[in-house]
């Protein structure tokens, strides 16, 4: 079994955002999504396993767990989605722990 979780700050909107992601097979991931922004509310108790596959290898237009997030993200600037496919990752052995941050100068 491998885990991830991590801890997003999405930005101006100051919502914070817990994901925990856990595989057992490096075939599906289970996700328990904790956040202060209630639309990320409403996508935690839609989402809550993901297909490893489509999750890390399909195209962004294609992949599965965005397709989800945009019934219930209204801002496509919104790095939630982004945070949960980089756990889904993480968690299947597929990806490195590496912080990911947004930096303006």
């Amino acid at each position: 079994m491998s885990e991830s979780s991590l801890t997003v700050d999405a930005g101006v909107c100051r919502f914070k955002t817990n994901i925990h992601a856990v595989s057992d097979d490096m075939m599906s991931v289970a996700l328990t999504i904790e956040s202060e922004c209630p639309n990320v509310k409403k996508l935690a108790s839609e989402l809550k396993t993901a297909d490893v596959m489509d999750a890390v290898a399909s195209r962004i237009t294609d992949n599965g767990v965005m397709k989800v997030c945009s019934n219930f993200i209204p801002h496509p600037a919104c790095p939630v989605p982004c945070a949960i496919i980089k756990a889904c990752e993480v968690a299947a052995d597929l990806g490195l722990r590496r912080n990911v941050t947004f930096t303006f100068e």
